[in-house]
């Protein structure tokens, strides 16, 4: 598969010697951590077939079942500040939305901060990890990309069947992994010639992409749950919420619900 997938890349791809494919990792992101904390280079990507210890936000596990998904890893040395990368994740998630429209012809949505959305179906998720120098700069950060391609609904485990989608579902069509897998590296590569000098451009886009903008929600954290509507996207990649007692939060933590999703009603 990796041969096929280099195959796919643009010309101008600059990385591809440092494309590392696996039929079999526990985790593509606790992978490239232990290379980054090695040395690894800027660029370097790891992508597997399939996960046995996948994971998400707040430590959720993410179902990697071989033969059917794009589970890819990337990691970037921007050498900044970490305030300058506050927008990363909404980086990463407008560039996938990029990738699935060049391969699989539609466009999918953003649930935020971090998940891949079409008719209220999941199609994948992302997890952006950093790491600190000495100097308290971003030594690395890890930016972890799964993405459901050719499941049918029966091939989720029951408990995520009624929320679960993927690309294949929404096209009706057979997915070339491949083709996805080189859509998302070239659409990462992308995104990194423009991550420090453009995140105007960049944030205008994920709000655009953002199905979560305009919507009732409820925002858990701990044992408090409090309900609102999203009004927007700042420029620091948090969600501005209005809550029921007239209150306007800027939310960059918690657990975002939104209503008509996941089964929130």
């Amino acid at each position: 598969m990796k041969s096929t997938i280099i195959s796919h890349l643009s010309t101008d791809y600059p990385w591809k010697d440092h494309f590392h494919f696996f039929p079999e990792l526990s985790s593509t992101n606790d992978l490239l951590k232990t290379m980054a904390k090695e040395g690894a280079p800027h660029g370097t990507a790891i992508l597997a077939d399939r996960q046995t210890g996948g994971h998400g936000r707040m430590g959720r596990s993410f179902h990697s079942p071989g033969g059917v998904g794009i589970y890819l890893s990337i990691l970037l040395r921007p050498g900044c500040a970490p305030t300058e990368l506050m927008h990363l994740t909404c980086a990463v998630a407008a560039a996938m939305c990029d990738a699935v429209e060049a391969a699989a012809h539609f466009r999918p949505g953003i649930k935020w901060t971090n998940d891949l959305v079409y008719g209220k179906r999941k199609l994948g998720g992302i997890l952006t990890e950093l790491g600190l120098n000495t100097k308290g700069r971003v030594d690395y950060a890890i930016l972890g990309i799964g993405i459901n391609c050719c499941q049918q609904i029966a091939d989720f485990a029951p408990d995520i069947q009624s929320i679960a989608g993927s690309l294949t579902m929404v096209t009706g069509q057979e997915i070339d992994r491949a083709k996805v897998a080189a859509a998302m590296l070239d659409a990462l590569h992308a995104m990194d010639c423009k991550l420090l000098t453009n995140r105007e451009a960049i944030l205008a886009q994920y709000r655009r992409d953002c199905i979560t903008i305009g919507q009732d929600i409820s925002l858990v954290r701990g044992d408090e749950i409090r309900h609102g509507t999203a009004l927007d996207v700042d420029d620091l990649g948090a969600l501005v919420v209005r809550f029921a007692d007239g209150h306007t939060e800027a939310v960059n933590s918690g657990e975002v619900s939104v209503r008509g999703m996941y089964g929130y009603v």
